[in-house]
This record gives C-alpha cells, structure tokens and sequence, in this order.
C-alpha cells in the first residue's frame, strides 16, 4: 500500500494507481514485494530539519528514505522535498513530472538496497532509475 501526505505543501498531482502498478513492477524485478510505502512531500525547510534531526545532516536535499522494509517485503518512509525537485527539473532541463517519477522511484530502489554515497554507486542508481522509468513510460503507452 501506498499513502502520500504533505508537510506544509500542496500535493502533487500524482496518478496514484499507476504508480502503484509501477513500482510494484519495479520492486518485483529485484525480487521484492511492496509493502507499506508513505510518500511524505515537503518543503527544503523541513526535509533540512529531518537531515539534521534524524541523519545529522546540515544540508539540503531531494529524498530521504527510512527503510522498514521485513523479509522479502519492502516499507519505509520516503521524504520527498518539492521545492529541489523542481529546481533539479530546472537545473537539469527536465520535465518536473518526470523528475517527480524519478525521485520516487529513487527512494524506493534504496528500499531494495541499492545505494549512492560512492561515485560508482551513483551511476548505478542512475541506471536503475532509468530502467525504472523506462517501465513507466511503457505502462504509459499500453
């Protein structure tokens, strides 16, 4: 199941069965099941504070993802802020939906266990949020 909710900012039009179709292909495809993901979406002020509260963190980001994630099963609480992945989608002359569905999907490979803190890893996340959002655009156009 997924659940989205807002800390200080609008919700982002989200087709939300599609979604859900989506990353429980993508899960599936590293031998997982979804479970309980809670999409929270905030603002750079409060995805700050969550990095400096619970990661000790004194910087800005797109996501933060906290695994609960049981055997098999992948769950956890994903922090996404608004306010960077519009400016990312600027930044990098993207559509802003497009980075919206590559950051949630983001959040949810870390749930499979996939990381990003060496330059290796970050190309391997890229790829496979490529891969991800390939499945969307497929889904897309059946």
């Amino acid at each position: 199941m997924i659940h989205y909710l807002t800390e200080g900012v609008d919700m982002p039009n989200l087709d939300q069965q599609r979604i859900m179709r989506w990353l429980t292909k993508v899960v599936a495809g590293y031998g997982f099941d979804l479970g309980d993901i809670t999409y929270i979406f905030c603002s750079d002020e409060r995805i700050l504070a969550v990095n400096k509260q619970f990661l000790k963190h004194d910087y800005y980001t797109d996501v933060i993802t906290f695994d609960y994630s049981t055997r098999g099963k992948v769950s956890g609480d994903i922090y996404i802020s608004l306010d960077t992945v519009r400016s990312n989608a600027e930044e990098f002359g993207q559509d802003y939906e497009l980075e919206l569905h590559r950051i949630l999907v983001h959040g949810v490979l870390h749930l499979t266990g996939q990381g990003d803190k060496t330059p290796e890893s970050k190309v391997v996340m890229t790829m496979k949020e490529e891969q991800a959002l390939a499945i969307l655009i497929a889904d897309n156009k059946s």
